[in-house]
């Protein structure tokens, strides 16, 4: 039982065990940390940088933050929950610290539509079959790589938005532009990562229909 009466599970009284160790200094709290959370932080490192020598030197960045500033962590949120931010903050530090490379213009991922407001391309809806294809592991690749292919600044709304599932506010503070800005960047990278999308699934929804008679 807390405080407060409430009762604790086995998996809490040991959260609350490695934080109380962490804020002692405890090596070997800072090295089960790391095994115990490290895989996860890693791959939410790895989905940022792109690659996995700059996402290991992002999450070193990001667990030796934790382990000094641990005792300003309240435990008003799991220990996995503060870990993320901090490993997403030093991700988005360590990309704001690398040069910039050229990278192509959002309008030119965007439907594009005539005079009259009618698409060049018609809208291709995706049915129940291409939805599901995006189950199977080659279409999640598939995904990952036109994400990657979005312009940094949105690529980067789409993946904290969409994949680490933080809220627009937090997303907002992450990378210090207003909530009216994520939400734009978001509505932009969603339509333009669709679009790029649309003829792997429309393809994927006439095989799986046996093909055009």
């Amino acid at each position: 039982m807390d405080q407060h009466g409430a009762s604790i599970s086995p998996d809490e009284l040991d959260e609350q065990s490695l934080v109380a160790a962490l804020k002692k200094g405890d090596q070997k709290a800072f090295e089960q940390m790391i095994r115990t959370y490290g895989g996860r932080l890693f791959a939410v490192a790895k989905r940022l940088m792109r690659n996995e020598e700059d996402a290991a030197d992002a999450l070193q960045d990001g667990l030796l933050s934790a382990f000094r500033s641990i005792g300003k962590f309240a435990g008003d949120s799991k220990l996995s929950t503060w870990l993320h931010r901090i490993v997403v903050n030093a991700s988005l530090m360590k990309l704001r610290s690398k040069k910039r490379h050229p990278t192509s213009q959002i309008d030119d991922m965007l439907p594009q539509f005539h005079a009259d407001g009618h698409r060049v391309q018609p809208t291709s809806e995706w049915q129940q079959t291409g939805v599901a294809a995006l189950e199977r592991q080659e279409n999640r690749d598939l995904v990952r790589r036109e994400i990657d292919e979005l312009p940094e600044t949105y690529r980067t709304v789409l993946l904290l938005r969409d994949i680490e599932e933080m809220d627009t506010a937090t997303t907002a503070q992450m990378l210090g532009i207003n909530e009216g800005a994520v939400k734009t960047r978001l509505h932009r990278a969603r339509l333009a990562l669709r679009e790029r999308l649309a003829p792997h699934f429309a393809s994927e929804t006439l095989e799986a229909g046996g093909g055009v008679a």
